[in-house]
């Protein structure tokens, strides 16, 4: 995992070169790169879904088995660093000796402490001019809050990097630039090197002494008895206690440093017998469960992917928690409480299906067969269900209308947008019920050209598109007490309910809707309450500025009344929404918009310009600082003035200056905004809801 350009993909392709998986080595820029397989992967030279594959590699005369994911490092392909982290047991979080810590590192480091995922780190790209090992070291600790440990050096950097120095071996691995297997000599420590290489040592064994007794002992009376052994040992504990990062560098592109990083990963990041057990909820009780991490326990699995292959088709990729899984047999969907049929498994390979016959604890394979699955589906035996934690994914922030070129194209592109977004959780379609337009949202504007490359190529429908419309939300900054009765009269048996609620904004960090039943005496029967909560989160779907989703809200059910035979269910879940669409507009209603994070990295001569842009798009700067000669200004701007930013910026600054953006949070949108906006979309939906629901 790693910012744009840091080299993962590269990274990766070195694993599996050095591991024996490809016999030549695929350069991402030209577009030859296995991990790179989608055909605008190989034209942009970028990663946008992430890859997955198996390889083996031998460490102290064993082979071990080593389940590898490359993930994208464009923000709009979160989803993919999301939802892999959630099943791998850890990562190599890459960085660039020059770029350093970027604002991508570290959101994708976010997302590993989120599920607890140990890191080692790898600085790559050691070849570049003003490449700096330890200044990379220093950063991770400053902006990551992490405790980054050197557990090699770099002999040289820029273009005198030769090799590296292990410091628990303190041996130097000289590279040739030959692309054998074996590419390096190892000789003792240049002697320039030898004093540095004894004071980061005794640093790394100071930190990791607190994880191992005899190496603290040892420490303080002789520290040259202290055995390679247990340096390993309690380094590789405190990592997977997340109490440290091995660092180590290295130039992927150069084929330098890779042996030791694969070594890295056999030392120090858990297999699935370190992290031991995974725990879930028993379906049927909602007790705590837990599975251990061994064939013998009944099988456990979560759905972290689903891809569409046009060979095989709906590619279900699944991570083995316990137990063993067959092809051919029977699980149950927890979600959807249905068995479904493994028909085939497959052992992934980048875009490569390999057959297997079963799969086993701790490993990732490709199912097909399934009907109903979803990403963050748990499938598990039928008779031991259990369902385990799932993933959260971000609200897109960008839409787009949406229509094919000719009429005989609209089924198939409603078979294609249905397939995409199934794929892809961030991804979402939707119709406007207004004008009747489809329209499709995402993470960001590349985000949303890929996929209409893609509908071009892959499902063969051309299409005409709109301009890129923001995401906007709604939400409420008042309280207001309000009563709604509801009433009809049509001959026989009518509808009656009677609601008094008080709606205000949500308590802090509460999303979507709180709904609190205050009703005493049995004035609205238990069986109807339900419904009023129905009727409540439906309405939310569509606030009543400009029709965009109302975020969060608390509703207060304080009394009402019934009718014996003219209420029931639906009278209560109409009267809710009519109660919604007349109170909301007493409760101040504001429009949200998305605030985005930019970074730009820029040479002096061209900051006044580039801050003067940023405020006219009503940035606010957040902070200004320097790397080498060139600036780094960060600020937070709407995402709504941001629509080809890149371009402005190439212009501004003469090709120079580069940006990176990603979703912040959203903020209250200016009035005088809010109001062009509200026009724009006029107040529609307001009363289409027809009180005829039934």
């Amino acid at each position: 995992m790693a910012h744009i350009d840091a080299g993962k993909t590269t990274t990766s392709e070195r694993i599996l070169y050095y591991t024996g998986k490809t016999h030549k080595l695929g350069e991402v820029h030209e577009g030859a790169a296995t991990m790179d397989w989608m055909v605008q992967e190989q034209e942009r030279g970028i990663t946008i879904t992430s890859a997955a594959t198996t390889a083996f590699w031998n460490y102290n005369d064993q082979q071990y088995q080593i389940n590898l994911i490359d993930t994208p490092g464009h923000v709009d392909f979160t989803v993919e660093v999301e939802r892999s982290l959630r099943v791998l047991d850890g990562t190599i979080a890459t960085f660039c000796a020059v770029g350093r810590v970027q604002p991508q590192s570290e959101t994708v480091w976010r997302q590993a402490d989120k599920y607890r995922v140990p890191k080692i780190a790898y600085v790559n790209k050691m070849d570049r001019t003003g490449a700096d090992f330890l200044a990379v070291v220093e950063e991770i600790n400053e902006k990551l809050g992490a405790r980054s440990i050197p557990i090699s050096l770099p002999i040289g950097a820029e273009e005198n990097f030769e090799g590296v120095v292990d410091l628990i071996s303190k041996k130097a691995y000289f590279y040739n630039l030959s692309k054998d297997l074996v590419n390096y000599e190892i000789r003792e420590v240049p002697e320039k090197m030898v004093a540095e290489v004894e004071e980061w040592r005794g640093k790394l064994i100071e930190s990791v002494a607190e994880y191992n007794e005899e190496i603290l002992e040892k420490f303080f009376e002789d520290p040259d008895s202290i055995t390679e052994e247990e340096i390993i040992d309690a380094l590789r504990k405190a990592t997977i206690d997340m109490a440290v990062v091995p660092t180590t560098c290295g130039s992927s592109f150069k084929n330098k440093g890779v042996q030791l990083l694969l070594d890295a990963v056999m030392r120090y990041l858990p297999s699935p017998l370190d992290k031991g057990e995974i725990k879930g909820i028993d379906p049927r009780n909602g007790q705590e469960l837990i599975r251990k991490f061994n064939t013998q326990e009944p099988f456990c699995g979560l759905v972290f992917k689903i891809a569409t292959d046009p060979f095989v088709g709906r590619l279900a990729f699944i991570r083995a928690y316990s137990g063993k899984l067959d092809a051919g047999s029977y699980v149950l969907n927890t979600r959807s409480g249905k068995k479904e049929r493994v028909a085939r498994l497959y052992q992934m390979h980048s875009n490569k299906q390999n057959p297997i016959d079963c799969v086993e604890a701790g490993d990732i394979c490709a199912a097909v067969g399934f009907k109903e699955l979803r990403t963050g589906d748990t499938i598990c035996r039928e008779d031991k269900p259990i369902v385990l934690e799932s993933m959260t994914f971000p609200d897109p922030v960008i839409g787009l209308a949406v229509e094919p070129k000719t009429q005989k194209d609209l089924d198939k592109l409603g078979i294609a947008l249905g397939k995409l977004s199934e794929e892809d959780p961030t991804f979402t379609v939707q119709t406007d019920v207004e004008t009747g337009q489809t329209i499709i949202s995402g993470m960001g504007e590349l985000h949303l050209d890929i996929i209409v490359d893609r509908l071009r190529r892959e499902f063969s429908v051309e299409i005409n598109q709109g301009a890129p419309q923001v995401n906007y939300k709604e939400a409420i900054t008042g309280t207001y007490q309000h009563r709604e009765v509801f009433k009809k009269q049509t001959g026989g048996r009518g509808k009656f309910a009677d609601i008094i609620v008080e709606i205000s904004p949500a308590d802090e960090g509460v999303t979507g809707l709180q709904f609190i039943d205050e009703v005493k005496g049995g004035n609205i029967p238990r069986d109807f309450i339900p419904s009023v909560e129905k009727g409540f989160k439906s309405a939310m779907a569509n606030g009543v500025l400009a029709g965009y989703e109302v975020t969060s809200m608390k509703v207060r059910l304080l009394d009402g009344s019934y009718h014996s035979v003219d209420s029931d269910s639906l009278s209560f879940e109409i009267c809710a929404r009519q109660a919604f669409r007349k109170a909301l507009p007493k409760c101040s209603p504001v429009l949200m918009e998305p605030i985005m994070s930019l970074e730009v990295v820029t040479p002096e001569e061209y900051m006044g310009d580039i801050v003067g842009d940023i405020n006219r798009r009503r940035g606010q700067i957040v902070d200004m600082d320097s790397k080498g000669n060139a600036r780094i200004v960060k600020a937070k701007v709407p995402l709504s003035e941001q629509f080809g930013y890149v371009t402005v910026l190439r212009t501004l600054s003469s090709g120079r200056a580069t940006a990176t953006m990603e979703f912040s949070h959203y903020a209250e949108v200016p009035d005088n905004i809010a109001k062009d906006v509200v026009e724009k979309h006029g107040g529609y939906r307001f009363y289409h809801d027809n009180d005829d629901d039934e």
